[in-house]
């Protein structure tokens, strides 16, 4: 088991720092004492996503650099003179790979070679490689552990594969320090429509009727503080390099009885109404995933420490507070 390194004065660098995972990772590292370098992707509009949500001081302590993973000058820049980088930038829309195949592919794949290659040529002690329990596709068996067959059942699970399999490449072409972390289903504030958990919550709180697409899928939810720290973890594990490592709970439930969850803590009877926009096809959905997480218990020393109802009352809090922030009701890919 690895022991607590000293993050105070470390410079590291976080791709995808303005999304639902990076932001809270970045909040984390910064109150660890890093200095945190945060890759956004550029838009026409001076905003960092969900960075700029967090406490003026915190935010004001970033350093902001705005690019775009497919361009290597850009990612060339961001990682010169940081020790560790936690790539998390990637286009994590399932939907929106049916739509966009290739521009998910381009970014996914080609934006971390980039990011791999900019950290072979900076020097950098530590990569931490995020990857996704949607590669392993509907189990063939359960618990799924690291050594499960990976099949791509949409386009972006498809590009995870190619971006994971490029990884490994690094490490055991060039030696890269590469760690691959593998969560499952991440949930908590911050987290788009786009996510099964926040298109529920929204809906619920306007509401009773629930729009939804296929309700049988099983899946372990992680609340986003345990996934956080499990990243924190394996930058802080030399045993960890070279490894792929999945981070979920263990446990299971069919989204048919998430939305029964998500009820008793708003104090509504739901009702569900099945939408087939919102469905995938029979050969892209994924039945069932839950992991085995005793690799990283046994490595890192990490466990998930938050019960999924307690979790889901911390998420519905905070969307209740921020439903301003949310298209309730319209389906979004």
């Amino acid at each position: 088991m690895c022991m607590r390194a000293k993050w105070r004065d470390k410079r590291v660098l976080v791709t995808g720092a303005g999304g639902f995972i990076g932001s809270h990772l970045v909040e984390q590292l910064i109150s660890l004492g890093a200095e945190v370098r945060a890759f956004v992707r550029y838009t026409s509009r001076p905003q960092a996503g969900f960075l700029d949500t967090l406490d003026p001081v915190v935010r004001n302590s970033i350093e902001v650099i705005r690019g775009d993973l497919r361009d290597y000058n850009a990612v060339v820049q961001a990682t010169r003179g940081v020790s560790e980088v936690f790539h998390l930038g990637a286009l994590i829309g399932i939907p929106y790979s049916y739509v966009h195949p290739r521009e998910t592919i381009d970014t996914n794949v080609m934006g971390t070679l980039n990011v791999l290659t900019a950290a072979r040529e900076a020097g950098v002690q530590r990569i931490i490689h995020t990857s996704t329990s949607e590669v392993y596709g509907t189990a063939h068996y359960v618990p799924i552990d690291e050594a499960h067959p990976l099949q791509a059942q949409s386009p972006y699970s498809a590009s995870k594969i190619g971006a994971d399999k490029i990884a490994e490449s690094f490490f055991n072409s060039y030696g890269l320090p590469v760690v691959i972390l593998r969560p499952f289903n991440t949930y908590g504030p911050r987290q788009s429509a786009r996510a099964v958990i926040p298109a529920i919550i929204t809906q619920a709180l306007i509401g009773e009727e629930i729009w939804l697409g296929n309700l049988t899928p099983q899946r372990d939810f992680t609340f986003i503080a345990d996934t956080v720290e499990g990243f924190v973890k394996a930058a802080e594990c030399e045993e960890a390099i070279g490894r792929t490592i999945n981070l979920g709970t263990s446990t299971e439930i069919s989204i048919g009885d998430l939305v029964e969850e998500i009820g008793t803590i708003v104090g509504k009877k739901l009702k569900i109404r099945q939408d087939a926009i919102r469905q995938r096809s029979a050969g892209s959905e994924v039945e069932r995933l839950i992991s085995d997480n005793r690799l990283a218990k046994e490595l890192l020393g990490w466990q998930p420490t938050v019960p999924l109802d307690d979790g889901l009352a911390c998420t519905v809090e905070w969307i209740s507070k921020n439903i301003h922030l949310y298209q309730i009701g319209q389906y979004e890919i």
